[in-house]
């Protein structure tokens, strides 16, 4: 076959170093259009972005040319970055080390993007941590919560 083609669907979860509530209301959006620019930049697309102060949640068509360690990589520091250098109160910022994916099919899209855009209404019932472990026990990720918090 001469071309390639893919459908790959994935649902990213990060969060701020030690969660700490730095990710402010009012420049959230900025953030998210941002997430959305670097991804194009890979060749990948945002369909949707959320969250709330202390972690965000990205659902991302995936390019063919860039694995996902690389992408994750690059969104989590080149935005770090942007964050030093255009929000002015946030000089402490960082991510946390790790991240969280899971896959999506083609036909839960839909569910993903609602999901993700009622994180301020999902969270007034249920923490980061909380959701987390949610996604790992339904995915059937292993977990040993000792390792998983910086």
């Amino acid at each position: 076959m001469p071309q390639s083609f893919a459908g790959v669907y994935v649902h990213l979860i990060f969060s701020t170093k030690k969660r700490q509530r730095w990710i402010d209301a009012a420049w959230a959006p900025r953030l998210q259009e941002y997430l959305g620019g670097i991804l194009r930049e890979r060749k990948c697309e945002l369909l949707a972005a959320g969250g709330v102060e202390d972690h965000i949640h990205l659902l991302i068509s995936l390019s063919r040319e860039i694995t996902l360690a690389a992408l994750v990589r690059d969104v989590k520091s080149i935005s770090s970055h942007w964050v030093h250098q255009c929000i002015a109160e946030s000089q402490e910022f960082a991510w946390q080390q790790g991240y969280s994916v899971f896959s999506v099919s083609q036909s839960a899209l839909d569910d993903v993007k609602r999901y993700i855009a009622q994180q301020a209404e999902h969270h007034r019932q249920r923490s980061f941590r909380d959701e987390l472990l949610m996604f790992l026990e339904k995915h059937g990720i292993p977990f040993d919560e000792r390792y998983m918090w910086d």
